[in-house]
């Protein structure tokens, strides 16, 4: 079941219509980009270790620190907690009457309030149905479901807008075991290859080998009958330009809840953000991380050193001995020093996604260039292939865990990508220069 979205300005607010036809409608009231759509805020602070702090249990790796890494990318998001944890009861695509509910009761106080105005501005109603919504306001799920759902409309809103003629397919699917998802995806527009902004929110039990795989990392966890409760969410993007001095963007914000038998809940968020242009440009580099930088900054100085090391840890592909990009950040299991500051510096992050990335694509999208350049491109696309099915621990646990949303988790890979045997690029060419910072990261803001 796909939905499919015509031309979006930043200035429009979109819902689902409630006829027969299931398009996406303009809203006439106020918009995303002023108000409605702002992502929350969060009330309260703890005063207490610095925000990334990740404590161990004896010594060890902590709760989920593999576990939830092979989330990184949220492995399409579909097959979020059935892929990545071992839950291999089969997701499935349920018709749109059996689950899903539309954005409000129909009651005149509720069609007029603050909650049902936001989700006015989404790219489909909540997964969550919004009376839960509205019983639980303050509920770290409620803030990150809202948080993720405005993340996809503003950078959808902004994509369609520079594409200046791309069609969405919205496609919401459903899991019968709990929760559902989101998925927006972009193909051969004006100025995206393709371009893919999926959410997900999945809750059920987590299955018992999930369980003794964590417990295999130090914690101890209490079940009930056998059950361990779980929750997980998240926003995931890839977006691939035509053009080839349009770099690629890559972005991922997730939030993971487990509820034990005597009531305990561990919970951990994780995600980032990560650059993969074609050629080198430096000063599309410095905005980059610049913008990233900024954003971390807010809640500590250390923040970004650490994380933009960690990116270029993670994104590293062995057998070819490079980088997939230029990198950004990356971040997991983060758990202090409490549930507001880091979904607060979470929520920073997903901020700075579009003035992050979006100048570099009106920059450069209307740039010559070459068929060699072209060629390069693909040649490179192939890289991130190759990164994606070999190295990302998020994909490799969907694609081989039963149940998972292949299409989902495939979302990220490009239209077309291309393999020479032996490619080499001449020296000091402009080829060679990107290759050389992939191999040798740089610290591009100080």
């Amino acid at each position: 079941m796909a939905l499919h979205l015509g031309r979006l300005s930043a200035g429009s607010c979109w819902r689902a219509s409630r006829g027969g036809r299931r398009g996406l409608c303009s809203w006439p009231g106020r918009c995303a980009a002023a108000r409605i759509c702002r992502p929350p805020g969060a009330a309260g602070t703890e005063q207490c270790r610095g925000l990334g702090h990740i404590p161990t249990a004896g010594g060890g790796p902590r709760l989920g620190t593999r576990l939830t890494t092979a989330l990184a990318g949220l492995a399409g998001l579909a097959g979020l907690a059935a892929a990545a944890f071992g839950h291999v009861e089969r997701a499935e695509m349920v018709p749109r009457s059996t689950g899903a509910r539309s954005p409000s009761s129909g009651r005149p106080e509720e069609d007029d309030d603050e909650l049902t105005r936001r989700c006015s501005c989404f790219m489909a109603p909540p997964v969550t149905d919004l009376r839960e919504l509205r019983g639980r306001p303050s509920d770290m799920k409620t803030k990150m479901e809202l948080l993720i759902l405005e993340t996809q409309a503003q950078v959808c809103q902004a994509l369609a807008q520079v594409d200046g003629g791309a069609r969405f397919s919205v496609d919401r699917w459903e899991r019968k075991e709990g929760g559902g998802g989101i998925s927006c995806v972009l193909q051969d527009g004006h100025v995206f290859e393709k371009a893919g902004v999926s959410i997900s929110v999945v809750h059920g039990n987590l299955s018992e080998e999930a369980a003794k795989q964590m417990r295999s990392r130090g914690k101890v966890l209490k079940t009930k009958d056998g059950k361990l409760p779980f929750s997980a969410m998240g926003v995931s993007s890839v977006i691939h330009p035509k053009n080839p001095h349009a770099p690629t963007i890559h972005f991922n914000y997730r939030y993971f809840e487990i509820e034990e038998a005597d009531g305990n809940k561990q919970w951990w968020f994780g995600g980032g953000c990560d650059l993969t242009p074609t050629y080198l440009n430096q000063e599309d580099a410095i905005h980059f991380h610049r913008t990233l930088k900024e954003a971390c900054d807010k809640h500590g100085p250390d923040l970004y050193p650490k994380f933009k090391k960690w990116c270029d840890d993670y994104f590293f592909i062995v057998h070819r001995g490079e980088r997939r990009g230029i990198g950004g950040i990356f971040f997991d299991d983060l758990d202090s020093p409490s549930k507001e500051e880091v979904f607060r510096f979470v929520q920073s992050c997903a901020q700075a996604v579009v003035p992050s990335y979006i100048p570099l694509v009106k920059k450069h999208h209307d740039d010559s260039f070459t068929p060699q350049e072209k060629l390069w491109q693909q040649l490179r696309r192939g890289r991130y292939v190759e990164f994606n099915l070999l190295y990302d621990r998020g994909t490799k646990f969907g694609l081989f865990t039963p149940g998972s949303r292949i299409e989902s988790i495939l979302m990220s890979l490009p239209l077309t990508a291309r393999w020479e045997y032996m490619h080499s690029p001449p020296e000091n060419s402009k080829e060679a220069e990107i290759l050389e910072v992939l191999r040798h990261p740089r610290d591009w803001v100080r």
